[in-house]
């Protein structure tokens, strides 16, 4: 299974469309959004994805109802609450945004999950802690670090890839 991940679109509406284009090209299966979606008009870009998206709240989403109210007027993505735990025939996932350094810690030591994925720091990056994969895409938007990223994942055999938009 190939899954996308992104995290703090943060209302770039330029970077969103150039983020979700590139991911109907590598034709992913999942698409995981990690929080900070800010507006509710950001579910309007983020419906031209062509697979299903599960994201959750970051702590910078204003509107969460209208944000829920959103999805649930599309066929393809859903809006978790703050955290998710995702159960495929590949692996276990959790998704959070990240904003709370204990539980991501936690979670990533855990041993119970087989990929962790969180954004909030908008710094990219991919470890391992034991036998779970732990990615952060960076931020969609570029607003903090100049670069808009997002990442692709295999499952399995759990890699992961950074790409520079």
């Amino acid at each position: 299974m190939k899954i996308g991940i992104l995290s703090d679109t943060h209302d770039n509406i330029s970077c969103a469309e150039t983020a979700i284009d590139r991911l109907n090209q590598e034709q992913v299966d999942l698409v995981l959004h990690a929080g900070d979606f800010i507006a509710p008009f950001m579910i309007g870009i983020l419906k031209k994805l062509e697979a299903q998206m599960i994201g959750v709240f970051g702590n910078n989403d204003g509107d969460r109802p209208l944000l829920l109210q959103k999805c649930r007027e599309t066929k393809n993505l859903e809006i978790r609450g703050t955290f998710a735990r995702i159960d495929l025939a590949d692996g276990h996932i959790a998704l959070l945004h990240g904003s709370d350094p204990v539980l991501l810690r936690t979670l990533n030591e855990s041993g119970i999950f087989d990929l962790v994925v969180a954004g909030h720091t908008h710094r990219a990056e991919v470890a391992e802690t034991g036998r779970t994969l732990v990615v952060n895409p960076g931020e969609v938007c570029g607003y903090l670090t100049g670069k808009s990223t997002i990442a692709v994942v295999d499952m399995p055999p759990r890699h992961a890839k950074i790409i520079e938009l």
